[in-house]
């Protein structure tokens, strides 16, 4: 068994959890490829009928990628680690996207990054009181990936712009509300209905289990958010926030702010792109095209030391402030990889 993940068959279900509590369930390389190789294994069995995921702990389902180990080699000018990291990580999501069997997901407390990778690509979805959602890299110099882009593109209006470039983080009934989720169901009843799951294959028992979603402040905010990220470009978001004096502008404009510029700008282009195409193939390929560039061209490994290494807090981006970012070098993060080109 791959640490950190256990992997197994219980009557009709494949059953993937999450046993890294400690770490927040972070994913690391190992179990991304244990994913993948159950995925390959059950896609074709006809004993598994659909397939839970879930985890260990009441914190997290799981807070992101485990990237210690990518700063790690990535500042001993070894780019090659976290590039093939990205490339397996995203061959999974393609696959966990396009499964052809029901998988249910169950995402208690923080589901983000790499989390929302495995959980938020399922066909159903479920989130409960605890559940916070988000896609926060920016805040780390890299952009939303692992197909997250596609996710933030069918996100109703400009939510994806919005939840993308401030790391905004949803609770139930926002994510439900941004398709990021499909059903709140009680957490004191996920081991019912995973075991009913487990018996009987029938992935009706989700929808049986649910109950109507909570609130959602997203909905709420939905027509500002949609004026003030309608932009083409970060000048253009930037301008059109500037120009209010709407909480929720200053609030976004505060939390830009932290991330990092080049990734800010870089996660709006990513976003409209992804609408363009909506398909996971193409998201994850314009992904990649930034990952593979993140370490020496991008903010990543400074928002790595600031975040986890020397906890600062206080990373020195590469671009002073957002509007100083060139629309030229957002071009060149996102311009063909030729050889190196992300191969699903």
């Amino acid at each position: 068994m791959t640490d950190g993940i256990h992997i197994r068959t219980e009557g009709r279900a494949g059953r993937i959890t999450l046993d890294r509590p400690a770490a927040l369930n972070a994913l690391s390389y190992g179990m991304c490829q244990a994913i993948e190789g159950a995925l390959d294994a059950w896609a074709g069995d006809d004993a598994v009928a659909l397939v839970v995921i879930d985890a260990v702990g009441d914190k997290a389902f799981c807070a992101g990628g485990d990237i210690a180990e990518m700063h790690a080699t990535g500042t001993a000018g070894d780019f090659a680690y976290g590039r093939r990291f990205w490339a397996d990580e995203y061959r999974m999501n393609a696959k966990l996207f396009r499964f052809p069997k029901p998988v249910v997901s169950l995402m208690q407390g923080f589901t983000m990054g790499g989390g929302v990778g495995v959980g938020c690509h399922a066909s159903h979805r479920v989130v409960c009181e605890s559940s916070k959602i988000a896609m926060p890299e920016c805040g780390i110099g890299l952009v939303p990936d692992v197909g997250g882009s596609l996710l933030l593109a069918r996100a109703p209006g400009r939510l994806g712009e919005y939840l993308g470039t401030t790391g905004a983080r949803m609770g139930p009934g926002d994510a439900i509300h941004a398709e990021f989720a499909d059903y709140h169901i009680p957490r004191e009843g996920w081991a019912a209905l995973t075991a009913e799951l487990c018996e009987t294959g029938d992935w009706e028992a989700v929808d049986r289990a649910a109950g109507p979603a909570p609130d959602s402040p997203l909905s709420a905010a939905q027509a500002e958010i949609d004026r003030l990220f309608a932009g083409e470009t970060i000048r253009d978001v930037l301008n059109l926030l500037k120009l209010s004096q709407s909480e929720t502008a200053t609030t976004a404009l505060a939390a830009m702010g932290r991330n990092s510029p080049l990734s800010v700008a870089c996660t709006i282009e990513l976003v409209h792109r992804a609408r363009l195409r909506d398909t996971i193939e193409h998201a994850l390929e314009q992904e990649y095209r930034f990952t593979f560039r993140a370490m020496e061209k991008g903010d990543f490994l400074e928002g790595i030391r600031a975040a986890i290494i020397d906890k600062d807090k206080s990373p020195r981006w590469r671009h002073p402030d957002l509007d100083a970012v060139p629309a030229a070098e957002v071009s060149g993060m996102l311009l063909p990889l030729g050889a190196d080109e992300l191969k699903l």
